[in-house]
């Protein structure tokens, strides 16, 4: 594909998005903004959140995954469905009982100022982290394969991509987030679908000539038995269910889409439903990820040399045609902007919230708009700052380094949650931002040593278990005798 045909294409797509935009947010206030009117429904919110959650690593990473760790990836998506269980039938009714808006004010009511700015912070801190990841995958396509050659700087390819987001994001907020993810999805899964459709007819195989091909090759091996291994399938599905109930259940922009949904009773089958499609769904990109790599094999494709999340994108632009091609790009663009407008909405919504305390403000309609959209602006001249930052220092798998971050990042929002709903106990709230801050420093220091310490151990996504457990810990250790817990 020529540059400009791939530029007309991402033109073309925000072109549609933006129409939709305007259909969504017409009318829309601060409460639109923030969590829909309650008027979202539980079907579209399923639906749209297999885009958000799937994302430009999922759509590039997970595929290259089949490479080194073949289909073990699915027990982490095993894992994903005990996650959901747990956010539908614990947390789901909690924010509910308690009308939330930010799912953090239930730490202000359980342990105290120190506690709920705390978690609100680590919110911050890992969607901060997270959205940018995900967001620098897509944009580092787009750079290498249309902007490069037109000598274009990857800074100013980030401001615009961030730009348009913006444009988009800033009136309608979660109202608008809801029918744009749908879209979204439609299109990511559809470019999924193309691809193996068309890799198929050019190696001349059928369906059952497709699944002994993988099979041949051993990429549809599930268990990784070596304990030691980071992907031993005992720490792929327990890392996989608290990722889930740490990046989702604990996640203000993933939250704030469930919570949008009128009833709670909508709320679980939307969070029921969208676990078991995800299942599916995951699958599809591992089983496209096999072929990738059953087609480089038969055609004579090197292997990227840099990363394998780069074999999807090279082999969709330069070996499967202009129709590959152009929906590889449209679903590309449909990964990227659930993370990044969701994220934007969140942050901003977390932000004015928990630290601005703009629902109890008594300052009129129009004087919160424009402190949103300030808040807003901000977080994204943040995200456009630590994009960059990763395009210096990004040398690994971006799947992997996101969910590295996120046993950090997410860890102590874990182990407060866990200790809250589970003891009866109170910990010292001003003591409650140093324990926090100890955790996720020892688990850092454990994992770094793990091999040397514990017998050629390998820490993989259970890394996020041992955070929580340490944060309960040492909120254990600071608190003081059984106190009354509010009632919710």
């Amino acid at each position: 594909m020529s540059p400009t045909l791939i530029l007309l294409c991402v033109i073309a797509y925000s072109a549609l998005l933006f129409y939709v935009v305007w259909r969504t947010s017409r009318h829309a206030d601060n409460e639109s903004y923030f969590i829909g009117n309650k008027s979202s429904k539980w079907y579209l919110v399923a639906y749209g959140m297999i885009g958000a959650s799937l994302s430009g690593v999922t759509f590039m990473s997970v595929p290259g995954l089949v490479g080194t760790s073949h289909f073990s990836y699915m027990m982490v998506v095993f894992g994903y469905l005990f996650g959901y269980a747990v956010i539908a039938l614990v947390l789901l009714p909690l924010y509910y009982k308690m009308n939330l808006t930010s799912i953090y004010t239930y730490l202000e009511n359980r342990f105290g100022f120190w506690s709920y700015k705390t978690g609100a912070f680590y919110f911050l801190l890992s969607r901060t982290i997270g959205a940018s990841f995900r967001l620098y995958i897509v944009v580092n396509v787009l750079q290498t394969f249309i902007f490069d050659g037109w000598g274009v700087p990857f800074v100013a390819t980030v401001a615009a991509f961030i730009a348009l987001i913006l444009l988009y994001t800033y009136k309608g907020g979660v109202k608008t987030i809801v029918w744009t993810d749908t879209l979204q999805t439609s299109f990511m899964l559809l470019a999924v679908v193309i691809s193996i459709v068309l890799i198929s007819r050019q190696l001349n195989l059928s369906v059952t000539d497709l699944f002994s091909a993988i099979h041949a090759k051993g990429y549809d091996q599930l268990l990784n038995t070596d304990w030691h291994s980071k992907s031993h399938y005992l720490k792929q599905f327990f890392g996989g269910m608290f990722i889930t109930i740490a990046m989702t259940g604990l996640d203000q922009e993933m939250m704030q889409k469930n919570i949008s949904v009128k009833t709670l009773k909508d709320s679980q089958k939307n969070m029921f439903t969208f676990s078991f499609v995800l299942i599916f769904i995951n699958l599809l990109f591992l089983f496209l990820g096999a072929l990738l790599f059953v087609y480089t094999t038969a055609k004579g494709i090197p292997i990227p040399a840099r990363s394998t999340d780069d074999l999807f994108p090279v082999i969709a632009l330069n070996n499967l045609g202009v129709v590959a091609g152009i929906f590889f790009i449209i679903g590309l663009i449909s990964a990227a902007y659930p993370s990044a407008d969701g994220a934007l909405t969140a942050l901003t919504a977390s932000f004015c919230i928990d630290f601005l305390n703009m629902k109890k403000s008594k300052a009129s309609e129009e004087e919160k708009k424009k402190t949103r959209i300030r808040v807003h602006l901000s977080f994204a001249v943040l995200l456009l700052l630590v994009i960059i930052l990763f395009r210096v220092i990004n040398d690994d798998s971006v799947i992997t380094e996101l969910f590295t971050v996120a046993g950090y990042t997410y860890g102590p929002l874990l182990g407060l949650y866990a200790f809250g709903l589970i003891s009866k106990k109170t910990p010292n709230d001003r003591w409650v931002p140093i324990v926090c801050i100890i955790s996720p420093l020892l688990c850092y220091i454990l994992n770094v040593n793990s091999v040397q310490w514990l017998s050629g151990y390998k820490f993989g996504f259970e890394l996020l278990i041992v955070n929580g457990i340490l944060t309960s810990v040492g909120l254990w250790l600071i608190s003081g005798k059984k106190a009354q817990i509010p009632q919710f």
